[in-house]
């Protein structure tokens, strides 16, 4: 009874929230978990196939959103946090919302995005038979410590999960690492240099079995690339899916395992996404040919590449939140032949960091080159982010600073740029996602 009390509650709660205007993804699993503590465990229990954990640094929303495509092909019923909820109260949130009145929830697969420090106490309510993990970057300082406190949280969330089938990121050896003492792990990857030559940050110089450094034949991005570890032998394992014929452009495509992938995203880290999708559905059985299809149904989430059309100016919408991801947007930016207006918005609210000295790792020294006609500062650290455009060596007279990102937006939009592209971080996304779509309607 407590069970059915909590989602009928939690059900009202998410109505009453939308009626108001309110986000609410995560309120009515708060609100549910109040009333009964043990609920994810008790609504884990009607999933027939699998559950899958999508963990990583970055690219985890977009990667859990792939494996949803995929798998949503018109037979198999999936619970998914599209949305990106991935605490223990956004979990029971998403089950709550494909539970019926009585309690049941009718899934082949729940598909479940969650933050990599909170996967432990999660796990503790619901038991995983596929995880995937896309990489493991330096990330939000004061919240997660050092990377090395971050793995001890998934070493300990995979130690209640010993029997799932873990599909790492072969090329990132933090990543990598996890799966040497793992009975069943997949691989993923690309073998060859794909030339990006970018200078960046790297972590897990070093190998965590023996503290050696690293050698590497190539870096993709970030410590991602062909490395191997000269003292203990560790090294980068081969890849069971390893993304080949790779074209990256407006839009990326690539081969793998036989199968030909035309993806409607930017970037090469959508390429890795990809990856882990198509091993995902591929370790379920799927057949290859579906699963090429199914990416390519694949549309981005709120802020990841979003596309708007204001004034008669195409505005590319993008949420980055640390150096690593930061630095992926800079590369799409620059590769933008248009000349275009930016903005950079960066709070500093808890679920951003408090502290935004990783600022100082962003390579933003790259968009300082003639086709970006304006650069805007945003966000509740619109300073900081100004004073780090000015350290770049920009044209102190293309720098604006402010808040005011509607006024921002507009401004981009009639300014000397054929297009606009803004990053923001995590609780800028969905205030400035709701400027651009209104003003998407007015201008």
């Amino acid at each position: 009874m407590r069970k059915i009390i909590a989602i009928w509650t939690a059900k009202l709660a998410s109505r009453f929230a939308r009626l108001l205007g309110k986000n609410g993804s995560s309120m009515p699993g708060t609100i549910a978990l109040k009333i009964c503590p043990d609920i994810l465990t008790r609504m884990c229990g009607d999933i027939e196939k699998d559950i899958i954990a999508v963990w990583g640094t970055n690219g985890k929303t977009t990667t859990n959103n792939m494996i949803y495509t995929v798998l949503d092909n018109g037979e198999n019923r999936i619970v998914c946090n599209k949305v990106g909820s991935n605490m223990l109260s956004g979990v029971v949130a998403a089950f709550i919302s494909y539970s019926t009145l009585s309690g049941k929830v009718k899934a082949d697969y729940a598909c479940l995005e969650m933050d990599e420090a909170y996967a432990r106490i999660i796990l503790q309510y619901l038991t995983p038979t596929k995880i995937v993990i896309t990489n493991l970057f330096r990330d939000q300082m004061d919240r997660y410590g050092e990377i090395d406190t971050t793995i001890s949280y998934i070493q300990k969330a995979l130690d209640k999960a010993e029997n799932a089938t873990l599909i790492l990121n072969g090329d990132d050896p933090l990543t990598a690492s996890l799966g040497k003492n793992y009975k069943n792990t997949l691989y993923y990857g690309i073998s060859k240099n794909l030339g990006l030559n970018l200078n960046e940050t790297r972590e897990g110089r070093y190998c965590r079995f023996c503290g050696a450094e690293l050698k590497y034949d190539f870096y993709q991005y970030g410590q991602l690339g062909l490395y191997r570890c000269e003292k203990c032998g560790f090294k980068r394992p081969k890849p069971q899916y390893d993304g080949e014929n790779i074209k990256i452009g407006d839009y990326v495509s690539f081969d793998v395992n036989s199968a030909h992938v035309d993806l409607p995203c930017k970037g090469v880290y959508n390429i890795y996404n990809a990856l882990a999708a198509f091993a995902l559905a591929d370790s379920c059985g799927m057949d290859k040919k579906e699963i090429a299809e199914g990416l390519q149904r694949y549309k981005g989430q709120t802020g990841r590449m979003e596309e708007f059309h204001i004034g008669g100016k195409l505005v590319v919408f993008n949420l980055a939140k640390n150096p690593a991801g930061f630095n992926q947007s800079i590369g799409n930016i620059i590769s933008e032949k248009r000349t275009k207006d930016v903005i950079i918005g960066i709070n500093d609210n808890d679920p951003d960091g408090n502290d935004v000295s990783w600022l100082w790792d962003v390579d933003f020294e790259k968009l300082n080159n003639d086709t970006i006609k304006s650069y805007t500062a945003a966000g509740i650290r619109a300073k900081d982010m100004g004073v780090r455009f000015k350290y770049c060596g920009i044209d102190e007279s293309k720098i604006t600073v402010s808040d005011d990102m509607k006024q921002n937006i507009i401004n981009a939009v009639k300014g000397e740029g054929e297009c606009v592209y803004i990053v923001v971080n995590y609780t800028l996304l969905f205030s400035t996602k709701k400027i651009l779509s209104d003003l998407e309607g007015e201008l």
